[in-house]
């Protein structure tokens, strides 16, 4: 019996979180709980709060995370990592050294029966972002100005990075459930199912924990976090998908 899982904002290294080590070795812990079941695992972006891969350095941390997943994927386990807005500077170390299956865009496939849309959720297909949001995200995607950070030393780099990272989140979308009329993700799901039927819609970004029926065939999910909800979503060989909580006796 093989299940498939998806995951998506651990945020692993942020300075905001209470004890980094201790979320990453919880996450380390669901990997072990899940390993012998699981066919794939889909981490929906933000598994790390910031990351940047120098040419001939690596930064320093998420040594148990990267070790478990490096067994994961030896072991026959699927690992796709999609980039989200905060570990967009994933080129090719990761998937070289760990295995896992890089997505650089949103994926529409059919798994278990069923077709999904899977997406971290900040940029979508066919939608026009802000003209902030698209500054940011030419900025972040040119490879001059990948250039011009890499050249400067780490000792700074990292620390501004993890500043900004720390005050974009703050000043983010993490609040509480906006309602089916305002969630943007919502939204676009429902525009979405217009043109192309699927099943399950499964996104990250918001860290809110949504399930929420579109149509009769068609759902929207929206993961939630490892900062406050340590959720997951899991589809199992029937084509049936559901939300969970893992150690749910410490959520906040």
């Amino acid at each position: 019996m093989k299940k498939i899982y998806f995951l998506s904002d651990m945020h692993l290294g942020a300075r905001t979180l209470k004890n980094p080590r201790e979320t990453e070795k919880r996450v380390v812990r669901w990997l072990d709980s899940v390993k012998d079941e699981a066919s794939a695992i889909y981490l929906l972006g933000d598994v790390l709060d910031f990351w940047y891969e120098y040419k001939t350095v690596v930064p320093r941390g998420f040594a148990r995370f990267f070790g478990k997943i490096a067994e994961l994927t030896d072991n026959g386990v699927e690992v796709h990592w999609f980039i989200g807005n905060h570990d967009i500077w994933i080129f090719d170390y990761l998937p070289d050294e760990l295995g896992i299956i890089l997505h650089k865009e949103a994926l529409v496939c059919t798994l278990a029966g069923k077709r999904l849309f899977l997406a971290h959720g900040d940029v979508l297909p066919g939608v026009c972002l802000p003209f902030s949001m698209q500054l940011m995200q030419t900025i972040f995607h040119s490879r001059f100005c990948q250039w011009l950070f890499a050249a400067v030393h780490p000792r700074w780099t990292v620390s501004f990075a993890h500043r900004w990272s720390s005050h974009s989140r703050s000043n983010s979308l993490e609040e509480d459930y906006k309602g089916e009329q305002s969630e943007f993700l919502v939204q676009y799901a429902k525009q979405y199912l217009e043109k192309e039927p699927i099943n399950y819609f499964i996104f990250g970004h918001r860290h809110i924990m949504l399930d929420l029926m579109l149509r009769k065939d068609s759902r929207v999910i929206i993961l939630g976090d490892w900062i406050n909800y340590f959720s997951f979503a899991v589809l199992d060989e029937t084509g049936q998908l559901t939300l969970d909580i893992f150690e749910p006796s410490d959520v906040v």
